[in-house]
């Protein structure tokens, strides 16, 4: 059964995370009702990073790419210290025997970041939002497939490829213009 945790009314969407103990498990009303809500939440969080990118671009205009996308992790970085120290269950020195590729998320969040502030200015945000999410949509087929970092499989069904292939097209009608 899901509880609501305290921090997640104190800190909003950036530590919105429900403590679920086997959230495979949840059927009914109350699960779908919590899918819908968090759905919500991710959708004004996806609102929160479209604005990123043209942020970023316009600081990159002042100071250059990588600098501004350095920044910004920077200013990233100091705020997620400040709510693991205050608002963190867990411990910042576990990471110590964490296999390498649990590194590689910071790697991958550096290069995205990057790549947002180069191309925004030629896509523009819907059209670089658009590209995005057809790559995230299409990287969360195969690693829902096939179970990979640790999350349980999930099948792929023709709703899903169609729901990505509608998404898709939308896409690709964003990015023309």
């Amino acid at each position: 059964m899901g509880v609501w945790d305290y921090r997640e009314i104190l800190t909003g969407l950036p530590i919105a995370v429900t403590m679920w103990e086997h959230p495979q498990r949840e059927r009914g009303f109350r699960a779908m009702i919590t899918r819908y809500v968090l759905g919500a939440a991710m959708v004004l969080a996806g609102l929160a990073a479209a604005m990123q990118p043209p942020i970023n671009a316009a600081l990159a205009k002042r100071t250059g790419g990588l600098e501004s996308a350095t920044i910004s992790f920077a200013v990233g970085t100091l705020i997620l210290l400040v709510f693991a120290l205050v608002l963190g269950n867990g411990s910042l020195l576990s990471l110590r025997g964490a296999p390498a590729w649990q590194w590689t998320g910071g790697l991958l969040g550096a290069l995205f970041v990057w790549s947002t502030i180069v191309m925004v200015p030629r896509l523009g945000a819907a059209g670089l939002i658009a590209s995005v999410i057809a790559g995230q949509l299409v990287g969360g087929l195969i690693i829902d497939r096939f179970g990979l970092f640790g999350l349980p499989q999930t099948p792929i069904s023709w709703t899903r490829v169609a729901g990505v292939a509608l998404l898709l097209v939308g896409g690709a009608l964003v990015v023309r213009r």
